[in-house]
């Protein structure tokens, strides 16, 4: 599994190249993909070490590491290049002034800031008291710390920037650090490596083993202290000089305090530490299994309430459904005209119940969105459990989730139009469907995602997304999505339209009035398909929000697979309900039988941010929390609904076409 603490959550990607490759890897004489197989050093071979954005639980909101008075690289400040995910989701991979050497141990010093500034101070005091996190990366390996709370050894990664000592109100930076790389010897052997690696898949041929003999990083760690220096003798020192090795003190008065006019000197520690590890198993330390009696837990409850629901779809079906259809065509014509006039329940509404329904142009739309959003889901979940993704890639997770979405607008298309052409009988107006189809959902992102980022700027957080993404993200709208969609539609008006078994009468039948509105019982559906969602939920929200790993896509896609089944189940069980107290209007109400999971999805959060999230702090960050949780029950509501209408759609129209009323 994928589930421990660090400092912000990194999400892998879909590697779609190697699915080719990989079946023909034998054939060559060996291959390789950039980041799928380890980086072997020669000793003394530098080792070049990264700063990404830093973060907080207490806001959310990530800053550049060099927004704080840090020691900058000699050659200045370069930024790596990201992804398209990275850049969404905040990060800012920058060069570091920290250098490593292959086996290589040394103490040195870094720099001594200018005296602080009354800005610099209050901001470092302010960073400090908010709990935000310096997050280092070495060989694609996030810095790892571990600590002891109550009697338990906890681990972290990422470093804190200073730390308020509980029995006083000043606050201390954290101005040197204890490295400890592990290393394992790699002899070159030529060993095949196949599996789970960085980015994918990845072989060493026999070719490599000259080239790959050397050391690799299994391991990354850094014990964080805070030392008073003396600014006068730390200055007569330049960068990356050799100083005597130095322990972390205890005693606050011998900590580097900040206060203004204070000069903060930097110094590190780099430790080289052999290790039994092996590369493809460096990453377990990140991702070991937590919670996993949970997850079990969880599923087995699912399955608990699919059987439950099972059994009343059963029994619709086979006692009920079925003995009322074998009854009907064992009489003789006389007397099913008889019975005709003293038919009770669905039979009555037979020449209604496929009359058009209010709003249908946004039905069909939001369930060709639904079947889109679903459909990018079911793939993404599907490769990370087969172990195509991995947690080295960080926001390609993210940017294979909206390629994905971007591709499947063709699916999107076509159901929307089909369904139209079902519902009004006619292929006219295809086309604003289609366009209606590819804006509805990205529309209500767009919307949400810019309001966001207006908190975000005003903030001056790196999670603020760039002008230029803007265009990008328009570019891929309008330049694939869109034209797919359209094609899609295309394809929607030539396919063979689905043909109602029954007539609809002119006149619409009377809905005889009931104590109840039908739509309680609507939205109290929800709370089945909750049932199979909300434990895996709490974990998911965790990786989001506290920072932690997650990567038990295994227990994710059976979670996602029950889901379906319940939401299924549940449509069908609630339609048949309407239908034998003579409401025909089930279509919206099969929608929203399994998409009301959302309303329960967004409360959840909600509990989640109160209870659960209480360090989180500021209206900015509970405003950026509340808008993603708004997007995800929006996303949950349309890919749950569309599963819900679609099955009782098949339910309803097997069942008329059974039966044989003139």
């Amino acid at each position: 599994m994928a589930f421990s603490m660090t400092s912000k959550s990194r999400m892998p990607k879909i590697v779609w190249a190697l699915l080719f490759p990989v079946l023909f890897a034998h054939a060559c004489f060996g291959f390789y993909l950039p980041g799928s197989y380890m980086h072997t050093y020669a000793p003394g071979q530098p080792i070049l070490a990264k700063v990404n954005s830093l973060t907080s639980i207490e806001t959310e909101l990530p800053f550049s590491y060099y927004s704080l008075p840090y020691c900058k690289p000699p050659g200045g400040i370069k930024k790596s290049a990201e992804n398209l995910g990275e850049l969404l989701m905040g990060d800012q991979i920058d060069n570091s002034p920290y250098r490593f050497r292959m086996n290589v141990n040394e103490t040195v010093y870094l720099c001594t800031t200018n005296p602080l500034s009354e800005h610099e101070v209050k901001l470092l005091k302010q960073r400090t008291r908010d709990l935000y996190q310096v997050n280092m990366i070495l060989d694609n390996l996030p810095v790892m710390r571990y600590a002891t709370q109550n009697g338990v050894k906890i681990q972290w990664t990422g470093f804190p920037i200073g730390y308020t000592p509980g029995n006083s109100n000043d606050d201390y930076i954290i101005n040197h650090l204890k490295f400890t790389v592990l290393v394992h010897e790699y002899e070159g052997s030529g060993v095949e490596i196949i599996g789970t690696g960085e980015e994918g898949m990845g072989v060493i041929s026999e070719a490599d083993k000259k080239k790959a003999s050397g050391f690799e990083i299994v391991g990354f760690e850094v014990q964080p202290c805070s030392i008073k220096y003396d600014p006068e003798v730390m200055t007569k020192l330049h960068t990356y000089d050799n100083i005597s090795s130095v322990s972390c003190p205890s005693e606050l008065d011998k900590s580097q305090i900040i206060r203004d006019q204070e000069r903060v000197s930097f110094t590190y520690e780099v430790e080289f530490v052999k290790s039994d590890i092996r590369w493809p198993s460096r990453w377990d330390a990140y991702l070991k299994m937590e919670g996993a009696r949970v997850h079990w837990f969880s599923i087995l409850n699912s399955l608990m309430v699919i059987f439950f629901l099972a059994g009343i779809v059963f029994v619709i079906f086979l006692r009920t459904v079925r003995r009322d259809l074998t009854r009907y065509e064992e009489l003789d014509k006389e007397a099913q005209a008889q019975m005709n006039e003293e038919l009770s329940g669905w039979k009555l509404v037979v020449g209604d119940v496929f009359r058009e329904p209010e709003c249908s142009k946004l039905l069909c739309v939001m369930v060709a969105d639904g079947v889109q959003i679903m459909g990018m889901a079911v793939v993404t979940i599907v490769f990370a459990a087969l172990g195509f993704m991995s947690p080295a890639s960080r926001g390609m997770l993210l940017t294979g989730m909206i390629i994905l979405y971007l591709f499947l607008g063709s699916i999107a298309g076509y159901v929307g139009v089909r369904m139209w052409r079902t519902i009004k009988g006619t292929s006219e107006g295809w086309k604003s469907v289609s366009w209606s189809v590819a804006c509805f959902f990205p529309g209500i992102v767009f919307i949400i995602l810019t309001a966001l980022n207006f908190l975000l700027w005003g903030s001056n957080s790196t999670g603020a997304i760039p002008i230029s993404m803007y265009f990008v993200l328009l570019a891929l709208w309008f330049c694939i999505s869109v034209p797919l969609t359209l094609l899609g539609g295309v394809f929607g008006t030539r396919a063979e339209a689905i043909q109602y078994p029954v007539r609809t009468n002119q006149i619409p039948r009377e809905i005889p009035a009931r104590k109840y509105s039908s739509w309680l019982l609507v939205l109290g559906a929800g709370t089945l398909p909750f049932g199979t969602l909300f434990i895996e939920l709490f974990f998911i929200l965790s990786s989001i929000w506290l920072g932690r790993f997650y990567y038990v896509f295994g227990f994710l896609l059976m979670v996602l697979s029950l889901l379906v089944v319940v939401c299924a189940e549940v449509s069908v069980v609630l339609t048949y309900m309407h239908l034998c107290v003579e409401d025909w209007r089930w279509w919206w109400k099969s929608f929203f039988a399994s998409g009301s999971v959302s309303l329960y999805v967004f409360l959840y959060s909600i509990n989640y941010l109160v209870f659960d999230l209480q360090s989180l702090s500021g209206p900015v960050s509970a405003m950026l929390y509340l808008g993603y949780s708004l997007l995800m029950a929006v996303a949950v509501m349309l890919s749950t609904g569309a599963i819900g209408f679609l099955m009782s759609f098949y339910f309803v129209h097997h069942l008329f076409s059974s039966v044989k009323i003139d």
